[in-house]
């Protein structure tokens, strides 16, 4: 990130920094390549106790932000880990929290406290298969019956659905939305593993027979979890783009640092013009991916009604040019580039699972001119500026 830090959010950053170093250098995180977690539950646990999953929780349940924006302040220790692809559900996990502390349920806050200890491990059931798989489309059925809610459909993909022990449903009850928390192990479920490009973060498809819950299960009223949803996509997306540019910067990084030692013909290849003109576009796609992520961020952190238009133009930009950027850094590495032993592939894992994750940028770029064409439409009858 290119925001100016208060020395809370430096001291936030620079411990998140120094334990992921210390607990997953990159021969770690390579032995993790076969784990069926992606990552150990202890790590988790001493990552919450720095506050990775507290951030975005009110003080009264036990969170709180150091600099009073929890958004960017979060993005703070998602771009740490992007930079070093660390494992564990930053992303959806945070979105979680959101959801559960905005609640009244006693049980629900009890839930929230084991998730941001890093106790209990919950995965978002959110995103569904083709053809729900646009952006803001739930088609998963959430029914309710006397004093229980049904719940019948198909969720994919969901990160950490394997390790979890909670289940946060996203579904539709008749025209609104309805979140319930649904232990994982509950009659009905059917767990299966996807494969995954990332070494290290785990997804699977999880498939609800009509499985049954307590009203009280629902996180928030039935049928009226929209805008709590939409808040919660929002900060997912935000969160996924600060990791995917914490991602970009070390693989230029490492790139700019092998230019200049490799030789060629006698001159370092940093001293080619062809070279430097690639580094130019590079370098202009990596301070944009920076900025654009920084502005969505404090847009969210300030409830401005920009917030949904800078998000989705956010995830196009990072989406599309850090795909190219990467693909451009592993060319510029040649051969090696494209060896598992090399640590670049890493990087470029983390970015194109990112990438894919709560919608594709053809579908925000779709959301950016479906905004602005609202806006336009409002000003039109609102006889303000056309």
């Amino acid at each position: 990130m290119l925001l100016t830090l208060s020395s809370e959010q430096e001291a936030l950053r620079s411990t998140t920094a120094r334990f992921l170093d210390d607990r997953v250098p990159v021969n770690v995180l390579r032995g993790l390549r076969d784990d069926p977690a992606g990552f150990d539950p202890q790590y988790w646990a001493k990552g919450a106790e720095l506050g990775w999953l507290a951030l975005l929780v009110s003080e009264a349940n036990g969170g709180g932000s150091v600099s009073g924006r929890p958004i960017s302040d979060l993005c703070l220790i998602a771009y740490e880990f992007g930079a070093r692809a660390a494992p564990g559900p930053l992303a959806a996990s945070n979105a979680i929290a959101i959801a559960l502390d905005a609640t009244n349920s006693d049980a629900h806050h009890a839930v929230l406290e084991q998730v941001v200890a890093g106790g209990v491990i919950a995965a978002w059931c959110y995103s569904e298969p083709p053809p729900n798989d646009r952006i803001g489309v739930i088609e998963f059925e959430i029914v309710a019956d006397g004093n229980e809610l049904v719940l019948n459909g198909t969720k994919r993909p969901v990160e950490s659905a394997s390790a979890a022990q909670q289940l946060l449903v996203t579904g539709r009850t008749g025209t609104g939305l309805t979140q319930v928390l649904v232990p994982a192990d509950s009659p009905g479920i059917t767990i299966t593993p996807l494969e995954s490009a990332d070494l290290t973060r785990r997804f699977a498809t999880v498939r609800f027979d009509n499985v049954r819950v307590s009203l009280d299960a629902a996180v928030g009223a039935v049928g009226e979890a929209d805008a709590q949803v939409e808040r919660q996509v929002l900060a997912a997306i935000t969160i996924g783009n600060a990791e995917a540019v914490g991602a970009m910067q070390r693989a230029f990084d490492m790139t700019r640092s092998w230019v200049a030692d490799r030789y060629s013909f006698g001159r370092p290849l940093e001293s080619y013009q062809a070279i430097k003109h690639r580094f130019a576009d590079l370098l202009s796609w990596l301070e944009g991916a920076h900025g654009i992520a920084d502005a969505a961020a404090l847009a969210l952190d300030t409830d401005s009604p920009e917030t949904a238009e800078l998000v989705s133009a956010a995830k196009a930009f990072i989406g599309d040019r850090g795909g190219e950027l990467m693909h451009e850094c592993v060319h510029l590495h040649g051969g090696i580039g494209v060896t598992f032993e090399h640590d670049l592939h890493l990087y470029l894992r983390r970015v194109t699972v990112n990438r894919a994750m709560f919608g594709t940028p053809k579908q925000h770029q779709r959301r950016v001119g479906e905004i602005a064409a609202h806006r336009k439409d409002e000003e039109i009858r609102g006889g303000g500026p056309a």
